[in-house]
């Protein structure tokens, strides 16, 4: 299912930038994040199996709210960190979806539709 996530949001992502002509910087956004997120949890893995100062989970949280979530979904699964603590799940999640209905909100309101010359933002 995390998987499906990221997929959904590649094809979110594809149909906003034909729609509404999302820079390329969003995505180099997202990708530079994402890989800073998964190091993050990769750092804080080995940080508990070692004993040593850990990577808060705020921080994990609002690395992935800010574009990180992707490299946090990955590092859940193939590190196997921070995927069976619920409460910090439940929050992880909480942030993916207002990430995404953020770049949903910014996407209609602040890009260019490909609509004749109008650059004014669509009415919902």
């Amino acid at each position: 299912m995390p998987y499906l996530v990221i997929l959904f949001f590649v094809v979110l992502y594809l149909l906003a930038t034909f729609f509404f002509h999302i820079p390329a910087l969003v995505a180099l956004v997202y990708g530079v994040l994402s890989l800073s997120c998964f190091v993050a949890y990769a750092i804080d893995k080995s940080a508990a199996k070692q004993g040593r100062w850990r990577t808060s989970e705020r921080t994990l949280l609002l690395l992935g709210l800010l574009c990180g979530w992707p490299g946090a979904v990955l590092a859940q699964q193939w590190l196997r960190h921070k995927s069976s603590k619920r409460s910090f799940r439940v929050l992880f999640w909480i942030t993916v979806a207002l990430n995404i209905g953020a770049f949903v909100y910014f996407s209609m309101h602040y890009a260019a539709p490909d609509i004749g010359t109008e650059v004014a933002p669509i009415e919902l």
